[in-house]
């Protein structure tokens, strides 16, 4: 049975993510837009928490319940929550979301419905820029958006 869910971003930047999930063996469609971003790449993580009280800060760290290192999206070892980065074409435009992820899920041990989307200042470098936030952070700087992922109605 299909699963839809969706968050809306606000901060210094502001968006709307949607993600869609066909069945629970399939991948989540991660898609939208965010407004108003630099131009470049910029981390896209799903936070511990769903919880916004205290601005982007209190959604605690990055999505993992495996206990491992931060990496991309493809790589074999990765927070569930590392999706990556998003790209900014223009200073302040419109930025398309289009990612496609099979770690995350909207139902189950990784589900990522109720934590926090988090779009962070800078480009997440995977755990290889060798920096001391690399493997924990990506090093992906401040977090200047973010929003509770919420079910959305199919």
């Amino acid at each position: 049975m299909p699963v839809k869910a969706v968050c809306v971003l606000s901060g210094d930047v502001s968006g709307t993510v949607f993600f869609d999930q066909q069945d629970d063996k399939a991948p989540v469609v991660v898609s939208g837009e965010v407004c108003g971003l630099t131009k470049g790449k910029h981390g896209f993580h799903v936070h511990e928490f769903g919880d916004n009280t205290n601005g982007c800060t209190s959604a605690g760290a990055h999505f993992n319940p495996k206990k491992q290192e931060h990496g991309g999206p493809n790589s074999a070892v990765r927070h569930i929550g590392d999706l990556g980065n998003i790209e900014a074409t223009t200073n302040g435009g419109l930025t398309k979301v289009n990612i496609q992820d099979s770690h995350i899920s909207l139902t189950g041990e990784n589900s990522i419905v109720g934590r926090t989307l988090v779009v962070h200042a800078d480009p997440d470098d995977f755990g290889l820029g060798g920096h001391e936030l690399s493997k924990s952070t990506g090093n992906a700087g401040a977090r200047i958006a973010c929003g509770v992922i919420g079910l959305a109605k199919i």
